[in-house]
């Protein structure tokens, strides 16, 4: 399940740097073991996107000047996320960098069909490289068109998938076709006009900071439905619990697939118009410049 987590922006203009991801996956973790649930403390199998709204760029990183913002949950496990939404609603105040913001309600995202290919776009940058302490090989560039690339993803989703004890052994032999192709065209226009599709990222595992490569492309995913659907749900890549990985399909409108899901502020009533609503959910900065 795909849940959409709206807050209310409390300090318009207020900002997060660039690279945020480790600030979402820190309040998260916190959340997470707030609650006292020690099955889910070392739970990996959610994913999550950077936080979405009206944005504008300065040297500090991204200032939010919408009403609302959105952060995209998702994972298999339902009881897992009802415990950490219920955590999350109960913070009235959360602070993100210099972001104050309140919970106000969830809807739920209508699960796509998903075929045995499908176009994605990272909402999320994707890691594909592990790295160990003091080992500076998590930040290599790998280029997206060669083999390295489909093949590393490859190796940590069938992994991931073997892990998680959801497939039988000949569930897992059969998913042996696996390719990534990327939008080559989209990827030599950002090289044209001098931008980037890869960069640096901090991660923090066991108190310990990591840099690793993310990119944030556009591409067709070749496998059995069934992979497809754990990468949508539980994402592709490294870190994925760390909030990098998180993929949607390309040229699917989300305002067009939700409904509300249970959790809410009580007496919250949205005050802005439907439209200015949707904005922070329309995903409109899935491709990073």
């Amino acid at each position: 399940m795909r849940i959409r987590l709206i807050f209310s922006l409390k300090n318009k203009g207020a900002y997060l740097p660039f690279h945020h991801q480790y600030i979402l996956a820190q309040f998260l973790k916190g959340l997470i073991v707030k609650g006292g649930r020690e099955e889910f403390f070392n739970y990996n199998y959610f994913n999550f996107s950077g936080l979405k709204g009206q944005t504008k760029v300065s040297r500090s990183g991204l200032h939010y000047y919408s009403s609302l913002v959105t952060l995209v949950l998702s994972s298999p496990n339902e009881d897992f996320m009802d415990y950490l939404l219920e955590q999350v609603f109960e913070t009235p105040k959360v602070e993100l960098g210099n972001l104050i913001l309140s919970p106000e309600y969830t809807e739920q995202e209508i699960e796509p069909e998903l075929e045995s290919s499908n176009k994605f776009v990272c909402i999320s940058p994707l890691v594909l490289l592990t790295p160990s302490f003091n080992d500076e090989s998590g930040k290599r560039f790998i280029n997206p068109d060669t083999d390295e690339f489909s093949d590393l993803l490859y190796e940590s989703t069938l992994t991931r998938m073997e892990k998680s004890g959801w497939y039988s052994q000949e569930q897992m032999e059969s998913f042996y076709k696996f390719q990534v192709v990327p939008d080559m065209n989209y990827v030599n226009k950002l090289r044209e006009q001098q931008k980037k599709f890869a960069r640096i990222y901090s991660v923090y595992d066991m108190d310990v900071k990591y840099e690793v490569r993310g990119y944030t492309l556009p591409f067709t995913l070749y496998a059995a439905p069934e992979v497809q659907d754990f990468v949508f749900k539980c994402g592709l890549g490294a870190f994925t619990h760390k909030g990098f990985g998180m993929l949607d399909l390309a040229n699917h409108l989300p305002s067009q697939r939700t409904e509300a899901y249970k959790f809410k502020r009580e007496g919250f009533i949205p005050y802005k118009s439907h439209t200015e609503r949707k904005k922070p959910d329309e995903l409109e900065d899935k491709q990073e410049d």
